[in-house]
Formats: structure tokens, C-alpha cells, sequence
């Protein structure tokens, strides 16, 4: 009888590790590769906000990544950069172990995107599922939703003017502000706030555009 369960038990291991080996899609791997050629890129930033209770003027600010270091900003007044919407790279969705499961296609503006779920197999990551729309024959990502453990969930849209860019040029971030914590005392003075919308009973959404523009990139390709 032991000799059996043993005989069980590593069929189901065998199984278990083809599985894991399988489970990382072919194309997101693709798309990955194609982001960790590059080695450094810097932009001229723009940042707008369309949040009910705040009024800011657009903000610019340059943005520098060099490859293994965290990305760096400069400028005049402080931006509110939204974490989720500047990681290009998604090195944040892929930092710990995960699966990914085909969730067939999906149409955007007529063209067919593939539709893939990332799900951490890591309780380091801080996200519970994220969905990728990706352009396979570009091998760029479209869109993005991920679904956070505690900052609730962003929906990422990524534009970009070319064929040829793997760096988007214009990106669209919405989420539910009650999730998240915006630094309204560092937003800078000649930004208004309405404290009475801002408390008023009711799930708020918000959105940041980003326009990036004057990209310099070296990639190791």
C-alpha cells in the first residue's frame, strides 16, 4: 500500500512540476524580453489629473531609468506619479513567482489583443490577479488591470504613436480614490482642493494622463 501512494504521490508531483514549467505564457515571456533590452531611456513627462475635488494644473517633470536601479525624477514643483502607471517595465507584476492562464482574445479599436491573467503564486506580491491585454505581432502591452491587495484596482492604458515603440507615449490611469492615498499636502500651492467633494458619501473615481515625449533609449539589442 505505501509502495501505491508513494507511486501516487510522485505521479502527482511529476504532474504538478509540468505544470508550473507550462503555466508562463509564451508571449507575455516575449513582450518581457523585449522591455529588459532596454538598458536606459529618459523623457520629458507630462502629468494631468482629472479627479472631481482637485484642480491642478498639468505638471511636467523629466524621468530617467537606468536598468536595475529605481527610476528617478526631477522637477520645479512636485508631480504626483502614480506608482502603477509608470512601471513600463512590468518587473511589479512579475517580481515573484506567478502562473498565467489564456483568456482567449479581446477587440480594442478593432484589433484582436490577447488577453492573459497574471496570478502570484508568491504572497510577497502585492496584487491578487492582474489582467494584460498584449499586441503579439508589436510584442507591447495595450492595457493593463490589476487588482491590488490593499490600494484597490488600477486600469492602465497604454497608447503609442508608432509601430516601432515598445514605450508608450501616452498613458491612461483610472482607479477608485477611496483605495488609494493622494499627498494632497505635496501636490504643490497652486493646486485647489474642494475638501466638501472630497468627503462627500459615494465611491470616486479618478484618472492620470501621462504624455511622455524627447525619449532617449539605448537598448542592449
Amino acid at each position: 500500500m505505501k509502495k501505491i501512494q508513494l507511486s501516487i504521490l510522485f505521479s502527482l508531483m511529476v504532474i504538478f512540476a509540468d505544470i508550473q514549467a507550462q503555466a508562463i505564457d509564451a508571449d507575455l515571456l516575449k513582450v518581457k524580453q523585449r522591455l529588459d533590452s532596454i538598458v536606459f531611456f529618459s523623457t520629458q513627462l507630462k502629468l494631468a489629473v482629472d479627479i472631481s475635488f482637485i484642480n491642478m494644473p498639468v505638471k511636467t517633470a523629466q524621468m530617467v531609468y537606468t536598468k536595475g536601479k529605481r527610476v528617478k525624477f526631477s522637477s520645479d514643483d512636485f508631480v504626483m506619479l502614480p506608482k502603477r502607471g509608470l512601471d513600463f517595465s512590468l518587473n511589479s507584476l512579475l517580481e515573484y513567482a506567478f502562473i498565467t492562464v489564456d483568456r482567449g482574445v479581446e477587440q480594442r479599436g478593432g484589433k484582436p489583443l490577447k488577453a492573459i491573467n497574471i496570478i502570484p503564486t508568491d504572497k510577497r506580491a502585492d496584487f491578487s490577479i492582474a489582467t494584460i491585454l498584449l499586441d503579439t505581432k508589436l510584442k507591447r502591452v495595450v492595457e493593463t488591470e490589476i487588482n491590488t491587495k490593499k490600494d484597490g484596482t488600477y486600469m492602465l492604458t497604454f497608447q503609442y504613436n508608432t509601430d516601432q515603440k515598445v514605450l508608450p507615449d501616452h498613458v491612461t490611469v483610472n482607479f477608485e480614490i477611496e483605495k488609494i492615498k493622494i499627498p494632497i499636502n505635496f501636490m504643490g500651492k497652486d493646486t485647489q482642493f474642494d475638501r466638501k467633494k472630497m468627503k462627500a458619501a459615494g465611491t470616486k473615481t479618478g484618472a492620470i494622463y501621462l504624455t511622455m515625449s524627447q525619449y532617449q533609449i539605448k537598448t542592449s539589442l
